[in-house]
């Protein structure tokens, strides 16, 4: 009997452990809200700093510390390199551990192991990103980005739309832009000739969006802006660079196109990349529908890149790399 009792009880004790198990467990593609109690809240936090033993373990110690969970956690270790990157998502109570203490027990972190980067963000506290966006006369990623805002899938806020190419008042854009109380600005210029201006215009932004801008930013507005400016490329770089980027592909016979979106800096279409998307084409391909291809991974790339970028997954690595989680 005794036996039959230590039995029956380990029994209940593994149905118990299976039961807590499978509530928690988070399945792949599964949203995290969905495994989050309404009490708690979401955070993220980042680190780069030199690698060392133990900084897995201190990290994990903060948050559970201030009875924080962890929900997700990245790390990489680069071959041959005394760095450490960290990307974790946790859960906590901000009753319990408040925003203003999780940035003091981080930056203690950061001077424990001399970090060069411990960012955190608590997206449903902290502002959204201010963002300006840069467009010329094509328009799929313009619009692609105005709607996947409207509908809340890229968590920014748009400051200004500003434009090279001069739009109808009656255009969709501007009718979009009027309905949602964003300025326009036309600033009609050849090259470089009124980036004081666009400065002028970006100035209360956290980083700014080229969705298919064809001029060049000078690297004087560049070191003077001094925040992240990300762009979409029509191609998987450094292919196809130039004009007519899709009809050079088209006329060369590919069967693999792409998008690149990337940071800007001041060498041509050479910045530290974010992301790359590739459409399969074939000879059933005419340029119209070659072109509505290349257009389509360019609007999913661009959207992508942002995301991440808000979600704090993009990293600088090296001089011209990012890590990327």
């Amino acid at each position: 009997m005794p036996l039959l009792r230590r039995l029956s009880s380990s029994l209940q004790q593994v149905v118990k452990f299976t039961n807590r198990s499978f509530k928690s467990l988070k399945f792949p593609g599964e949203p995290i809200e969905s495994s989050v109690s309404p009490t708690l809240t979401h955070g993220i936090h980042v680190f780069h700093c030199p690698d060392e033993v133990g900084i897995v373990a201190k990290l994990s110690e903060c948050i559970a510390s201030r009875g924080g969970n962890i929900l997700a956690a990245d790390v990489f270790v680069p071959e041959k390199k005394n760095v450490f990157y960290s990307r974790s998502e946790f859960i906590f109570d901000p009753i319990k551990w408040p925003r203003e203490q999780m940035d003091e027990d981080f930056f203690k972190l950061s001077k424990m192991f001399n970090a060069m980067r411990s960012v955190v963000r608590v997206p449903d506290i902290d502002p959204k990103y201010k963002v300006a966006v840069l467009a010329s006369k094509q328009e799929h990623c313009l619009v692609d980005f105005l709607y996947g805002w409207q509908e809340g899938k890229l968590p920014v806020e748009i400051t200004c739309v500003i434009s090279n190419h001069d739009r109808g008042p009656n255009s969709h854009v501007i009718r979009f832009l009027e309905r949602h109380g964003i300025p326009y600005h036309y600033l009609c210029a050849k090259e470089n000739e009124r980036e004081e201006e666009l400065l002028e215009l970006v100035q209360n932004t956290d980083f700014l969006v080229l969705a298919r801008y064809m001029q060049i930013l000078s690297g004087k507005f560049l070191r003077s802006y001094g925040k992240d400016v990300i762009n979409i490329h029509h191609g998987l770089l450094p292919s196809f660079k130039g004009g007519k980027p899709a009809k050079q592909a088209f006329d060369a016979g590919v069967k693999l196109i792409g998008a690149t979106s990337h940071f800007v800096t001041e060498e041509l279409d050479a910045g530290p990349i974010i992301e790359q998307m590739v459409e399969r084409v074939s000879h059933r391909d005419n340029l119209r529908t070659f072109v509505q291809k290349s257009e389509d991974v360019e609007k999913q790339c661009l959207a992508k890149a942002i995301k991440s970028y808000c979600e704090l997954r993009v990293l600088p690595y090296e001089m011209n790399k990012t890590v990327v989680f």
